[in-house]
């Protein structure tokens, strides 16, 4: 596990500049070109979707989601997913489940980022240079972490690139290979740099706004006491149980 700023970590993969191929999350060397198409977690519809939510808190249904949704409640389609058991069919349904990731950003900002509030660890990947990507889930908790300005924020490595494995164990086995590897990450920073095939290249102004100051407080984590929903990553708990899922690929 490593400690970064969550503000460093602007790159993901994005297999789209690629053909769409994914290495396997069950090997830890992974072969390839995936490091080299890469997403702008800035510009992502995760960080834009809290700040929307932390811009307008004090009315959700002038957000881009709440529109969204409330839009497909119009055309008789609601959004729904089977697998978490919910199914935004009223308005006010839609606004209780913003209010639940306005809730985790607001707990966050109090307390501090909570890796068991998740249920995966944020996992990132080691590119052929030795820099690191965001990969698997856990990007709404990141964005909520760049959102408030986090000094840091533990991440896990779930792969890395052959060619970086090779350079760094030169030729050793087993433990001693291992040992290199453990010894060499944490010299491993986030990726700054966008990669030569990726699917889209930004080229905005982007400016973080201030860092919230952290209250520290021993008070239980209302995230547990109340039950908390969240989408995708996070179990979600409402009514709807056996509607057809229907993704909007903007939500998750």
């Amino acid at each position: 596990m490593l400690e970064i700023d969550p503000r460093q970590l602007i790159r993901d993969r994005n297999a789209k500049g690629i053909g769409g191929k994914k290495n396997s999350s069950s090997v830890f060397i992974w072969d390839g070109d995936w490091d080299r198409s890469r997403g702008d977690l800035r510009f992502g519809s995760r960080y834009r979707f809290i700040s929307d939510l932390d811009e307008n808190r004090a009315d959700l249904t002038r957000t881009e989601r709440f529109c969204q949704y409330r839009s497909r409640l119009r055309s008789g389609r609601p959004w729904s997913s089977y697998r978490d058991g919910l199914v935004l069919d009223s308005e006010e349904k839609i606004l209780a489940y913003l209010h639940t990731y306005l809730g985790y950003l607001d707990h966050m900002a109090t307390h501090g980022f909570d890796a068991s509030l998740g249920k995966d660890a944020l996992g990132v990947a080691v590119t052929r240079d030795g820099t690191l990507l965001k990969i698997n889930r856990g990007l709404h908790r990141l964005a909520m972490a760049q959102r408030l300005g986090l000094p840091s924020i533990p991440v896990v490595v779930r792969a890395v690139h052959r060619q970086w494995w090779a350079r760094v164990v030169q030729g050793a086995r087993g433990e001693t290979a291992l040992a290199r590897i453990a010894a060499a990450l944490p010299g491993c920073l986030p990726a700054r740099e966008p990669g030569d095939l990726d699917p889209v290249r930004r080229e905005e102004a982007f400016s973080w706004p201030a860092p919230r100051r952290q209250r520290p407080t021993a008070c239980p984590s209302p995230m547990r006491a109340a039950s908390w929903a969240f989408c995708g990553e996070e179990r979600v708990r409402a009514s709807g149980e056996g509607h057809q899922e229907q993704r909007d690929r903007t939500a998750c």
